[in-house]
């Protein structure tokens, strides 16, 4: 896959059954080049392969989020639009019927996105999530605007902006009334997720309230006869994403602790409104995996449920039965992406390492591909397989999950330089999914080899924390995730006598990026690293990032605690600049708030201040998300400026 091969990405997801489960709905998202945006169309296909897939919308902006009415007369689908000349977007809310030709008619219109559409148990009601703007945002003209009154930590979410007067509200709409929506949750707090009752009168909802516990999350029950919202957890938990059972039993995602992470999510049920049974004990691993979180899908009879968990590089669907029984669902390597269930059918969006997300159907046991939506892109970027390997986890009896790739034209006698890919998170996996970033440098002619180092996800909760500070019993980031990578370092060089361990390049992102700048303020033996939309200095970031406060999750301090200034400098990359010799890239975007930039900027004037050798790219009009979301042109600008930068520095013609 060569960097331009960007433009051509495409990729199928959410895919929904309808009622009866003889047909599919589907998004297939594509990258527009000359637009230099992402464009998205729904698509239907009967569920048994029959006839070919065919789209059902227009597909010239972002139409996505398609759900059926359970009756089966509508399919409704979200689209985001461009509706004026000076740019302005709205996202709107619109409906199809299913029993013939015509036109999709316009439900609702908002100028915030719009999520979590859900149709009522009698197909008369449609309920959804959306930001609502308060009063600064009156005038367009953002130099009449008042200022904001800031009343807690996290008032900014990297991507999105400022939240504290922008929160999520729950909205419904009669489908056959031609009135507008109905805002069912005023007030500060944040409400997502929705999910009908059976009764079609109340809605179980996931209320999050930033100015009280910045991590909590609890369940509500909204109903609209009387206008009252009943929290009916206690406040003390991570509890998300609810689905109401066919008998009003409420499933959801999370965990009791809210102030002990990371944490893996479990799936349970709120057997009397008011304390969570968890139902996935049996298996310590993370059942509300990134970038994936969805709820939980009920069968018919409300015996059990769906679910998809992470493991060791993998993300699969399992049943959950009410006694916590665990049956594999769709297995292997490979990342699920997506899912609905309905009578027996499963259809889901998978991806693997060869492969972007495609759409499947599991009926009796037998899996079917229904769509072919990559052929062209995967015929064009020939990616090359990932092959896993383990490596010791230092001082353990365990070991770490790490994968390999390389050029396709490899030549066993040759010798290649290798690129170490660290991921962010920390709490996160690498797996068994297209990766792009790794197909790019392959092609380059770098052998790629990623792994998952202890405290990350995919694995138990005591892998996950093995890397907090101190204060919580453990070594503090840059120990034995350090260690684990230097093993698999260590064990790709005796496996694969094709590395040149004279040409060993570093690169990650966020956390990645953190593990980048440490790892080069602890040893020589790479020669070039790339940080980016990285960590450097813990002690200004917990002030300054949009999740403010959360070194007292991972480190149990902050820097204004006693001792909390050292220990956080201790544990921070640029206290050990004048190690750094290794040549260093530095990318950052300006609008990062999860890293914000002067974490980049720390750095880079730490090591032009010692004459160290560093090169400095920053992003306009970019965040975080960049290498993954980011505008088409930059993302291919950003990987032309990496493989040039290791091409340069390791050595390939």
């Amino acid at each position: 896959m060569l960097a331009e091969d960007i433009n051509q990405l495409v990729w199928a997801s959410d895919p929904q059954l309808s009622p009866d489960g003889s047909q599919v709905a589907y998004v297939v998202t594509r990258v527009d080049a000359a637009a230099n945006r992402y464009r998205s169309r729904v698509w239907l296909v009967p569920s048994d392969g029959s006839a070919p897939p065919r789209p059902i919308s227009a597909g010239e902006d972002n139409d996505a989020s398609p759900r059926w009415s359970p009756d089966g007369r509508l399919l409704l689908f979200t689209s985001t639009r461009l509706t004026d000349k000076a740019g302005k977007t709205t996202s709107s809310l619109y409906a199809m019927a299913t029993d013939g030709p015509g036109e999709a008619s316009l439900l609702a219109d908002h100028d915030e996105s719009i999520s979590g559409v859900t149709v009522s148990p009698d197909s008369r009601k449609v309920a959804y999530a959306c930001r609502v703007r308060g009063e600064h945002y009156t005038s367009d003209d953002i130099d009449r605007r008042p200022p904001r009154k800031i009343d807690r930590p996290m008032h900014r979410l990297n991507g999105t902006g400022f939240t504290l007067d922008r929160p999520i509200h729950v909205h419904v709409l009669a489908l056959d009334s031609g009135g507008g929506p109905d805002d069912v949750t005023p007030g500060d707090a944040d409400f997502s997720s929705p999910s009908w009752f059976p009764d079609g009168q109340r809605i179980a909802a996931a209320r999050t309230n930033t100015a009280e516990r910045i991590l909590a999350g609890d369940i509500a029950v909204i109903d609209l006869g009387t206008g009252s919202i009943e929290v009916v957890t206690d406040g003390t938990g991570v509890y998300n994403s609810p689905s109401v059972g066919p008998d009003g039993t409420i499933a959801l995602v999370g965990f009791d602790d809210a102030m002990l992470f990371p944490h893996n999510g479990k799936l349970g049920v709120l057997d009397d409104r008011a304390s969570v049974r968890w139902l996935t004990d049996r298996l310590d691993r993370d059942w509300n995996t990134f970038p994936v979180s969805a709820a939980p899908t009920w069968n018919a009879s409300g015996s059990g449920l769906v679910g998809i968990v992470a493991d060791r590089g993998a993300v699969h669907l399992r049943q959950v039965d009410l006694d916590g029984k665990l049956t594999p669902l769709v297995t292997g390597d490979r990342w699920v992406t997506g899912w609905s269930a309905v009578a027996g059918t499963i259809a889901f969006v998978a991806e693997h390492s060869e492969l972007p997300g495609e759409l499947y159907v599991l009926r009796n046991g037998e899996e079917t591909r229904l769509t072919s939506v990559t052929d062209a892109f995967v015929r064009q970027a020939a990616p090359a397989p990932a092959t896993r390997f383990t490596a010791p986890a230092p001082d353990t009896d365990d070991e770490v999950d790490a994968w390999i790739v390389t050029p396709h034209d490899l030549d066993p006698n040759a010798s290649y330089p290798m690129l170490l890919l660290i991921h962010g998170g920390p709490f996160t996996q690498y797996g068994d999914y297209f990766y792009d970033e790794a197909q790019m440098y392959t092609r380059a002619g770098f052998v790629v080899v990623y792994a998952n180092p202890r405290g990350g996800s995919g694995r138990d909760n005591e892998w996950g924390r093995s890397i907090r500070g101190a204060a919580l019993g453990g070594p503090g980031w840059g120990t034995v995730d350090y260690h684990d990578l230097m093993s698999v370092v260590d064990t790709a060089l005796d496996q694969f006598p094709f590395i040149d361990v004279g040409r060993l390049g570093v690169i990650g992102g966020s956390y990645g990026g953190y593990m980048t700048s440490w790892i080069v303020g602890h040893t020589e033996r790479f020669a070039a690293a790339c940080s980016e939309r990285a960590v450097n200095n813990l002690s200004t970031l917990d002030i300054g990032s949009d999740i403010a406060g959360v070194a007292k999750f991972w480190f149990g301090i902050d820097a204004l605690d006693d001792g909390g200034l050292n220990e956080l400098m201790r544990l921070s990359p640029i206290t050990y600049v004048d190690e750094m010799t290794t040549p260093m890239l530095i990318i950052h975007s300006d609008d990062d708030l999860r890293c914000p930039a002067d974490q980049a900027d720390q750095l880079y004037y730490a090591l032009r201040d010692r004459d160290h050798d560093v090169e400095y790219y920053r992003f306009p009009g970019e965040n975080h998300e960049l290498s993954r979301s980011g505008s088409p042109i930059h993302r291919v600008q950003r990987a032309d400026i990496i493989i040039d930068f290791f091409t340069d520095r390791l050595g390939i013609d």
